[in-house]
């Protein structure tokens, strides 16, 4: 039978061109970046334009099989799931904002509000009693705040875990049985409290660690103003934000925050900063639209989002959203519904800590079963001893706080290379395998900055880019039309500073961005103090920027030779050459001609290609016969001259890169991390600031196209390697889809919203990808929790996401995410090395306990001994693996994350997805999930190991390299374990012997039980001498010293064979670590003091006759062990070789970019 197809149209993304869409440039008429299929309904998106727009390319056709299909949404089924299953208490609150879209007569009346739209200042506004029934109705414009855990249920979820709560049965127990047999148990007397507060102490540091600020709301709060200006009853007055509802009408002025969310009806050169919830690096321009405006809200001109700053103009607007309704109000709900990832190493450790407390917990009762019912027969007291001591080895009580403690070492190490952590188990984390990172304040500065001015033929650098051409020259004051550029920067502008008494470079700048850019270009090059220039040469008169005109135009007083003023403009290249009769050359004036326009043609390709904004900049100087100074302009009529310019050049201006982004995502991707860009910023500006640093080397559909002279639509999807997609198509996007677009190496993501942002984590994760995301505004808050590991921005970065965040880079440098993923993988192996010694000893400490039982033979380690060495050296040593070094020189940045995620284990994951589905109920009406019931779950959680299907998934071949897997327990239990497990019986056994007791001596004693004790019966050993019960007490205490010693000896050998997996434990990395000789140092140090020292007998059953010549025994198995980690080096070499990651081509690790004003302040002579 053949499979059921599905036929599925895809046209696969498509290139980018040059350019983004300026204010200053022509309307730019750009589709959607990726065209997905009819099929999924997806309707083209329009770009800011006003003309209508035919999909590009053509469709290619693919088919699918139905269980294709079913596989490629098997992936993600977890996620329908919880979205069908989402209960939303406020739907008014979810609903996507729509009131933009309403007229201005619609408006007035669904929000019942009188407001004049030809002089805003006369609207009448609300009544006082209307306001306060609706500030009644529908609540204060204030965010409502989450609910927040206790510090006590904290603190208990932290205590009664697993691994805590038989720490304290077990000390409960101890307890027990001194109460019933305290003579026979006195020696256990410490062993109960030491067991239950190691398990208060776990929790202690547990809680201590993981407690994370709760202030992501008060953030949120703070963004929004305390006061306003509104008009009720015809009058303007200064009211509180929280005092507003739907139907204020509220006077917007530049430098203020919007207090809610506003439709305007009246605006004069209204600029706002969405940056922080768009992503947009650019102030947006807003008027109002009295028929309204269609498409998304964060794209509609006439809306104004709460807690944006205006930066230019003023305008009315009518309140239509307040408090958790407005935009800003859902992203701050959608960051608190996200609970956040648990973090893969606590997950690991989880699992680990169950998986080890059943083992013993099994071991501990089948070997007191064992014993009860044998060899000691009615003895529960010795049996149960036997029993704790059992569970003591094999449970690691240590490991916790040593897991905590060597994170607090790391993050102390990371934040002296600007790196914060705020949740310890994040430092880990870093071991990610896709890094998404939003562009604006994060890649780029955030601050537009002249690049590149182009004059008199000549293109000269003001900001050095490697991607110069080598005909480039650099910025010179002295060059041709260079000052005549700073002029019409300096004298033709409108921005403001918020303060003039310090330095200009420490200003504050006000305005739009590309004058804020030109501003500082101009400044920096000035040969006086911006204000003494300006006031040099007074403004006479102006003609502003709008979006009709496309240029801005000032007169000067500035004499020339011909008279007192001159005239400067600036904007679209397109409109100020149009007015221009002729062009500077070398400061002469020559007519324009074609040869000038082929050149001008060159240029701004060569500017716009880069993703650069360019505007161009003319100027005329005025005749004194025609213009004197007194001279009356005026825009109403015209009465200012309109023509006849003379073009001084182009300017080009981009938000740049930070300084070290290009290496860094050079990097991280060389470590096999896949970096992908998640912007709300347009398509082509995403991409070609992605092509400068490393994030997009190879070819989209359309840039393949182009290259190879060829038709896009025959250009297939698998030719190219990277993929631009829009944020419109997100919502409509099917399993395969994704599929499609995880798959490319280069991915970026443009015009998203925060729940776009968001989604895409989920998917990713779905993948089995451990992601993180790294933002710094508003919009980046709930991804940011959703990660597995949440980075933010320090200084550029709002309150919001730094307390989304697990991790804050303090110098804003994304360079330093580089650093963290090193220190995460090297603490992942520091953690794994610690780990690895750690459990080591259970192996020496277990099967002697089990020969006491099966043989017997006298209990060669007491629990309280056990104890010590846990929580003793052992404590010590394993901390000291927090400052070890990588182990070769080029560290781990060269190797796969530990976690890849392949074709084989994206299948794999799908194909439990879907068995996982098939297996869920459905409702027969609405074929939603029926969640089951909790019994329900339990019992299948309770067969699940019966089932074929378990065991198929447990031992399926994986690439995943866990903290605990097999080769770590192999290397634990089985083969180091086993070395020192001889060594300790070795050492037991000949210490015995030198005291007269040969092993069937032990065996024939211990069978009887009086012996071994100071008031014990003579013993006849096997040559006939008589052994009094001192010299036995002495040879037994000796026997369990040599034994925990030797367990110390071994394990300094041990420090340094757990270093070798990728060579051999030799060699200066190996040794240079100190803090592993002071922990030996101080390991000895304790061990000497226990067994050498006699008030401690009584609890320890130390002996000072114990001759130092035993401790040769273990020093031979310590040379055994090295040289068996030699051996094991070169058995698993092959199988480590793999994971290297190849060259990548086409890597630019070079500098992105450094800034020229040094070098420009030095060539203004």
């Amino acid at each position: 039978m053949e499979p059921h197809v599905v036929e599925e149209k895809i046209s696969p993304p498509h290139g980018l061109a040059a350019a983004p869409p300026l204010p200053y440039d022509e309307e730019v008429i750009a589709g959607r970046t990726v065209a997905f299929p009819d099929a999924v309904h997806v309707h083209v998106h329009e770009e800011k334009h006003s003309k209508p727009i035919t999909k590009g390319g053509v469709e290619m056709k693919r088919t699918l099989t139905q269980e294709e299909r079913e596989l490629a949404e098997a992936g993600y089924g977890h996620l329908h799931q919880y979205i069908k299953g989402q209960k939303v208490e406020d739907e008014d609150a979810q609903k996507e904002i729509q009131e933009h879209k309403l007229t201005v007569e619609v408006l007035r009346q669904e929000m019942g509000v009188s407001f004049d739209v030809k002089d805003p200042a006369r609207s009448a506004g609300l009544s006082l009693e209307e306001a306060k029934a609706r500030l009644g109705r529908d609540g204060p414009n204030v965010l409502t705040p989450p609910k927040k855990k206790s510090g006590l249920r904290k603190f208990l979820e932290r205590l009664f875990t697993m691994f805590n709560i038989l720490l304290m049965v077990a000390g409960i127990l101890v307890y027990i049985l001194l109460g019933v047999q305290f003579k026979e148990n006195f020696q256990n007397t410490y062993l109960g409290a030491i067991l239950i507060t190691v398990a208060f102490v776990n929790a202690g540091i547990d809680y201590y660690q993981i407690q994370k600020s709760e202030a992501i709301l008060a953030s949120f709060l703070a963004m929004i103003p305390p006061a306003c200006r509104v008009v009720r009853e015809g009058k303007l007055e200064t009211i509180p934000a929280a005092e507003l509802v739907k139907g204020d009408v509220v006077l917007l002025r530049m430098g203020d925050k919007t207090p809610a969310d506003l439709v305007l009806f009246s605006a004069n050169d209204l600029k706002v900063d969405n940056s922080s919830l768009t992503g947009e690096s650019e102030p947006q321009e807003r008027k109002p639209l009295p028929k309204g405006a269609q498409g998304r809200p964060v794209e509609a001109e006439n809306l104004v989002f709460n807690s944006t700053l205006v930066v230019n103009g003023e305008g009315w607007g009518v309140v239509v959203r307040t408090g958790d309704h407005t935009f800003i109000g859902q992203i701050a709900q959608l960051t608190g519904e996200e609970s956040g990832s648990e973090s893969q190493l606590s997950v690991e450790i989880g699992h680990f800590v169950v998986m080890i407390s059943c083992i013993a917990i099994l071991f501990a009762i089948v070997f007191f079963v064992v014993g009860i019912t044998n060899i000691y027969k009615g003895k529960i007291g010795q049996t149960f001893t036997f029993a704790i001591s059992v569970l003591v080895a094999f449970v690691p009580e240590g490991l916790p706080s040593t897991v905590m403690l060597l994170l607090s070492i790391a993050a102390k190490r990371m934040a002296k290379q600007n790196v914060l952590v705020k949740d310890l188990q994040g430092v880990e984390t870093l071991g990610l395998t896709l890094l998404a990172t939003d562009k604006t304040g994060t890649l780029t500065r955030n601050q537009m900055t002249v690049t590149n001015i182009w004059s008199s033929g000549k293109m000269y650098s003001a900001f050095q880019s490697n991607n110069d051409d080598q005909t480039t020259l650099p910025f010179s004051l002295n060059a041709p039309g260079m000052k005549e550029v700073v002029d019409v920067a300096a004298l033709n502008s409108r921005i403001k500073f918020d303060r003039t008494d310090v330095p200009f470079d420490q200003r504050t700048i006000l305005g739009d961005a590309t004058e804020t850019g030109l501003i500082r270009f101009a400044g920096r090059q000035l040969p006086e103090d911006y204000e003494a220039y300006t006031a040099q040469y007074p403004k006479v008169f102006e003609v502003p920027f709008n979006s009709t005109n496309k240029w801005a135009l000032s007169i000067a007083h500035k004499p020339h030779d011909n008279g007192e003023l001159t005239l400067y403009i600036k904007g679209a290249p397109e409109r100020v050459l149009a007015k221009c009769s002729t062009y500077l050359k070398d400061g002469i004036m020559e007519p324009i001609t074609d040869e000038f326009k082929d050149e001008y043609d060159e240029a701004y390709d060569y500017m716009a290609s880069r993703g650069h904004r360019v505007i161009a900049c003319a100027q005329l100087l005025l005749s004194g016969d025609e213009y004197p100074v007194d001279y009356a302009f005026s825009k109403t009529d015209d009465k200012y001259p309109t023509k006849s310019y003379c073009f001084i050049g182009l300017i080009s201006l981009e938000d740049p890169p930070k300084h070290g982004v290009r290496e860094a995502i050079g990097t991280l991707r060389l470590a096999g991390i896949k970096v992908m860009m998640v912007t709300g910023d347009h398509p082509k500006t995403a991409e070609a600031i992605a092509r400068k640093i490393n994030l997009v080397l190879g070819d989209t559909r359309e840039t393949l196209a182009k290259k190879s002279n060829r038709a896009i639509e025959d250009v297939y999807d698998d030719e190219v390697s990277a993929v631009v997609v829009h944020g419109d198509d997100i919502d409509e996007l099917q399993g395969w889809q994704w599929d499609q677009i995880f798959s490319k190496d280069e991915i970026v993501f443009a015009r998203t919203s925060p729940k776009h942002k968001l989604e895409i984590v989920k998917r990713a994760q779905a993948l089995g990808h451990i992601v993180g995301v790294t933002g710094d505004g508003v919009n980046d808050s709930p991804a940011l929790k959703k990660a597995d590991l949440g980075i933010a921005m320090n200084m550029s970065g709002s309150d919001v996401s730094k307390e989304a965040a697990n991790m804050i880079l303090l110098d804003d440098n994304f360079a330093s995410v580089v650093k963290g993923v090193a220190e995460g993988r090297q603490i992942f192996v520091n953690l794994k090395r610690s780990i690895q010694y750690t459990i080591s000893h259970s192996s020496p400490e277990v099967l002697p306990q089990l020969l006491y039982v099966v043989v017997p033979i006298p209990l060669p380690l007491s629990a309280i001994l056990i104890l010590v060495t846990d929580l003793g050296f052992e404590l010590l040593i394993a901390l000291s693996f927090a400052w070890d070094v990588p182990e070769t020189p080029d560290g781990l940045m060269r190797l796969k994350p530990r976690k890849p995620v392949t074709e084989r284990s994206i299948h794999s994951r799908k194909k439990r997805g879907l068995r996982r589905l098939r297996t869920l109920a459905h409702d027969p009406e609405t074929g939603e999930v029926i969640q089951p019931s909790r019994s329900s779950r339990a019992f299948a959680t309770l067969r699940r190991p019966f089932t074929r299907d378990f065991w198929e998934d447990l031992l399926e071949p994986t690439d995943d390299e866990t903290l605990v897997d097999g080769k770590l327990l192999s290397y634990a239990y089985l083969e180091v374990g086993m070395i020192e497990a001889i060594s300790c019986l070795v050492a037991y056994f000949v210490v015995f012997y030198r005291n007269g007791f040969s092993p069937s001596d032990l065996q024939r004693a211990q069978t009887h039980g009086v012996y071994f004790k100071k008031d014990s019966p003579d013993f006849v050993n096997y040559a006939g001498r008589i052994l009094n019960g001192p010299h036995q007490a002495d040879a037994f205490a000796q026997a369990q010293s040599i034994v925990y010693l030797s367990i110390f000896i071994l394990q300094c050998f041990n420090v340094f064979a757990v270093k070798a997996r990728l060579s051999f434990p030799f060699g200066k990395r190996v040794i240079m670590n100190k803090w592993n000789f002071f922990g030996i140092l101080a390991g000895a140090c304790l061990g000497m003091f226990i067994v050498y020292t006699p008030p401690l007998h009584v609890v320890f059953n130390g002996s000072y006759h114990l001759s130092p010549l035993y401790w040769l025994i273990p020093m031979g198995f310590g040379i055994l062990i090295l040289a068996w980690a030699s051996l094991r080096v070169v058995i698993l070499r092959s199988s480590v070789e793999h994971l290297r990651v190849r060259d990548i081509k086409g890597l630019m690790m070079f500098p992105t970019m450094r800034t020229m004003s040094m070098r420009s302040r030095g060539s203004r002579q």
